[in-house]
């Protein structure tokens, strides 16, 4: 099938196709510690190889592959191809016990396959299995030359399914479909203004739908580069960007904050701008970064990813993460009326990347008739557009019929150059319901030997004179490190848990 250069195919099979046709030897992705590349050719070979290999094994259409694949080049290719050929990727986190494809099968209600390069058996008695060879993201079964016979069905739409942490509750199943995934990855295209002259980085873990989308899919839709690594590393960071001549970066706060504070930010000469996403990012860490273009990105699971960001041509507003890109961001009361401009509320968001239920009917009390999701997040709409996050609806502190937002008290800890990270939560009390504690991780390098005594104080001294009385922790405590997930972001269920039996 050939297509039009200018005008790339709407379906994923059809452009992983257009793509290996109209530049095989461009690089896709490329292995930020080895000179390991994945060639758009390679790729498309590679996908097609894969769907043989599914119809030989019998994953039936629609069918779940569990990508347990810890080499990111060969996951790439693994879950792509699981899409393209129409059935459900479910990404596996390789970080967790063998035991881990069982559990989401279970959580699925049963696996159709597991496609694995772990050492150690990760596969599920009675599911059919599948090795991945990391070299080449191929069947470890085919050599070139010898690939399956290709289909010539047109498949159904694919989709990936994730599931959410489940901190609160059961976890929640979502289902994301090929075409609301693309429509995403087009949008983050579209706002970014990517192209294939374009370098992308990425460390997060590609079992996120943030690397999946704003990386992997993102990057396969312009038709351009994306350097992976495994993991995050500090060490030598700035000079591996400039070796890859990295364009844009895709981070999390948690890692922005190591960079702000362990030095200067050395950023290579074409780096066109930084994206942060996952979580909130504090003002000091912003103001840090300098004069880089900052995309500030809100985004979640349910929405494909992105929901707001920071246009490209405009500075980053403190406080806010941007404006709606291909969305609708709502603020309602609490009675459940539409509140106007500039007042906080729950945000409600609606668009064509935002999933209409969870899987199983769960939490159907989230979505409305008009197809509006219910986000967990509290913030506002300003009148041109911006949004500011405040919070997590669970994570505000109700002290004596105060609300304290404990965004607005770790931006003022980490105002303190010795303050890597800071958490604020409540713990329960017995007269005012709840009171603010604060944990704070120091910075490991440039303050040695630290004071964790003098730091408190010093931390105390700077709430008294920046926080009203009933905003200033009753504790302040200093950890080495706190719980997280597997995108770095801090897991503020398991830290309340933590004050709550201090």
């Amino acid at each position: 099938m050939q297509h039009d250069v200018r005008t790339p195919p709407q379906g994923l099979r059809d452009l992983i196709r257009h793509r290996a046709e109209v530049d095989p030897d461009r690089a896709y992705l490329e292995d930020a510690r080895s000179d390991r590349v994945l060639s758009y050719g390679a790729l498309g070979q590679a996908v097609d190889a894969w769907a043989s290999t599914f119809e030989v094994i019998g994953v039936p259409d629609s069918g779940a592959v569990l990508v347990d694949v810890g080499d990111p080049l060969a996951f790439a290719v693994v879950h792509l191809a699981a899409i393209a050929s129409g059935r459900r990727a479910v990404p596996v986190d390789t970080g967790q016990p063998t035991t881990e494809p069982a559990r989401l099968a279970d959580l699925l209600g049963g696996g159709s396959i597991v496609v694995s390069d772990r050492d150690v058996d990760a596969t599920i008695p009675g599911t059919p299995s599948a090795r991945v060879d990391p070299a080449t993201g191929l069947p470890s079964d085919v050599r070139d030359g010898d690939l399956p016979a290709e289909s010539e069905d047109a498949p159904g739409q694919g989709s990936v399914v994730l599931f959410t942490s489940g901190s609160t509750g059961t976890p929640k199943g979502v289902e994301l479909p090929e075409t609301q995934l693309l429509s995403v990855a087009r949008a983050v295209v579209d706002h970014n203004r990517l192209s294939p002259d374009d370098r992308g980085f990425n460390s997060l873990p590609l079992f996120h739908v943030n690397a999946e989308v704003v990386g992997l899919l993102a990057t396969l839709v312009a038709g351009a580069t994306l350097v992976l690594d495994r993991r995050f590393r500090r060490t030598g960071f700035w000079e591996l960007l400039g070796e890859r001549r990295i364009t844009w970066l895709n981070a999390v706060p948690a890692i922005l904050a190591v960079l702000a504070k362990t030095g200067p930010m050395a950023f290579p000469a074409g780096l066109r701008f930084v994206r942060s996403a996952s979580a909130p990012l504090p003002d000091p860490v912003r103001a840090a970064l300098g004069d880089v273009p900052l995309v500030v990105s809100w985004g979640m699971t349910e929405g494909a990813s992105q929901i707001t960001a920071t246009p490209l041509d405009q500075p980053a507003r403190p406080g806010t993460v941007g404006v709606p890109v291909d969305s609708e961001v709502q603020v309602r009361g609490e009675d459940g009326s539409v509140l106007p401009a500039g007042e906080v509320g729950a945000l409600w968001i609606r668009g064509p990347g935002v999933v209409r239920s969870y899987l199983f009917g769960r939490a159907a009390e989230r979505f409305d008739a008009e197809g509006w999701l219910a986000t967990g997040d509290v913030g506002s709409v300003a009148p041109d557009g911006w949004v500011s996050l405040v919070g997590r609806s669970d994570d505000v502190i109700n002290r004596g019929g105060e609300k304290v937002w404990p965004s607005e008290v770790e931006d003022v800890l980490l105002g303190d150059a010795r303050v890597l990270e800071a958490v604020v939560v409540g713990r329960p009390d017995d007269v005012l319901g709840s009171v603010p504690i604060a944990y704070v991780i120091p910075q490991p390098d440039l303050y040695e030997p630290l004071d964790p005594v003098a730091l408190v104080a010093d931390l105390t001294a700077r709430a008294e004179r920046s926080l009203t009385r009933f905003r200033r922790p009753v504790e302040i405590v200093v950890v080495p490190d706190l719980p997280r997930a597997p995108t770095g972001k801090i897991q503020r269920a398991r830290v309340r848990g933590m004050a709550a039996t201090s």
